[in-house]
């Protein structure tokens, strides 16, 4: 039985590590020499790595959440972490991915490459670098939950989900991490503490 379940885990294990490499792997690598097609792969391998480690704080704050609720409330809680990924990644996914990194309009706002029309960055592919931004995204959104705990009903945090990831948080990251005005200006958030943290926190 034992030996039965770390076969299982391992099949597991590696179903998904060969998932990964076969996601992340770079659209254009007929046209890489093979060491730059190695670091085109490494690059992704890394990213989307990371995505999933930031992706994991969804589970944290959920359980964050739940401890500080009553226990009548603690399916809600979760529910709610669950939705607002949920809801973010279709969003963000629509419009707030363009809004953040479409060409500039005033520093303000991107305005092209609405549905995923645009993305990837050197030998990020698109998907790597849409999962990465969209794991950041939904956790703007999931750090106003500990906050509007046992206060707030389910569908105004679902409307308001879609609205922090389709407008609030992409304007911010545009600003920023788009190249924006903030970004001329000389502004640096390497880790998000003011793009993603501060503005679920605001």
């Amino acid at each position: 039985m034992l030996r039965s379940r770390r076969t299982k885990i391992a099949i597991g294990l590696g179903m998904g590590v060969a998932t990964l490499l076969l996601w992340s792997n770079p659209a254009a690598a007929q046209e890489l020499d093979p060491v730059e097609m190695v670091q085109a792969n490494l690059d992704n391998i890394f990213i989307v790595l990371a995505a999933v480690l930031v992706f994991f704080m969804q589970a944290g704050f959920a359980f964050l959440t739940a401890g500080l609720t009553r226990a009548k409330n603690v399916a809600n809680i979760m529910m709610k972490n669950l939705m607002d990924m949920s809801v973010a990644i279709i969003a963000f996914a629509a419009v707030g991915f363009a809004f953040a990194y479409g060409d500039s309009v005033g520093g303000l706002i991107g305005g092209d490459g609405f549905f995923l029309g645009t993305g990837g960055d050197g030998y990020l592919t698109p998907e790597t670098d849409f999962f990465f931004q969209v794991a950041f995204a939904a956790t703007a959104a999931t750090i106003v939950a500990g906050a509007v705990a046992e206060r707030m009903r389910f569908r105004a945090y679902a409307i308001y989900t879609v609205f922090l990831t389709a407008l609030i948080y992409p304007v911010i990251v545009h600003w920023t991490w788009g190249g924006g005005w903030l970004d001329e200006l000389g502004y640096v958030d390497f880790a998000g503490s003011g793009i993603v943290h501060m503005t679920g926190g605001v």
